[in-house]
């Protein structure tokens, strides 16, 4: 997937925090940054596909976002989480693209994720692959800023404070915009299909 970033994907050790394999890199240490590569590229590009809605174009917006990262690594902040701050050049380099299209795609959950492996029998399955659906067409609905959100807390599974860093607003604004996501959503769900989505 990172072509011109493959020579780099040879590794560091994996025990390393990112910020120290983050540091290293910005001494110059390509494996440090193969390894970090390794560690978020597959995060990374779920959460662009899901703000772009294009596997193309998102596996084109990890590499650049992971190029942008290497470039600008001089200037990271030690201070910093370096996936938060990986997240938001991503975020930064996906909303370019929305707002060069002026609108925003959403991407079927079933083709971001595999289903869990054998258990699930055909019927429920079937039912799974339906609410999904749904959700997605709730989701559909949202802005861009509620997906965003949600996306980060809930698919990304990071914090407050981490969704913070990666909007770049205080963690109270992260809050709101996380209640205000959710009643959308909410409101979404039952304008489409009536009731609430866990009934």
């Amino acid at each position: 997937m990172l072509g011109r970033l493959s020579g780099l994907t040879e590794g560091a050790d994996k025990r390393l925090s990112d910020e120290v394999l983050a540091a290293q890199a910005s001494a110059g240490d390509r494996r440090a940054f193969g390894d970090l590569i390794r560690r978020h590229q597959d995060g990374v590009f779920r959460f662009v596909f899901r703000m772009v809605g294009s596997r193309d174009q998102a596996m084109d917006l990890t590499q650049d976002s992971f190029l942008k990262a290497w470039q600008a690594l001089p200037g990271w902040r030690p201070e910093a989480r370096f996936r938060t701050w990986l997240l938001q050049i991503a975020r930064n380099a996906s909303l370019d693209v929305l707002r060069r299209r002026s609108l925003a795609d959403f991407v079927p959950i079933d083709e971001a994720f595999e289903l869990p492996g054998p258990g699930p029998t055909p019927e429920s399955q079937a039912v799974m692959t339906q609410e999904l659906r749904l959700l997605e067409a709730a989701l559909l609905r949202l802005q861009p800023d509620h997906r965003e959100v949600l996306l980060l807390r809930e698919l990304e599974g990071l914090s407050y404070e981490e969704i913070a860093a990666v909007l770049d607003v205080a963690e109270g604004t992260v809050k709101s915009r996380i209640g205000r996501a959710r009643a959308a959503l909410l409101q979404a769900w039952k304008e489409r299909h009536g009731g609430h989505p866990n009934d």
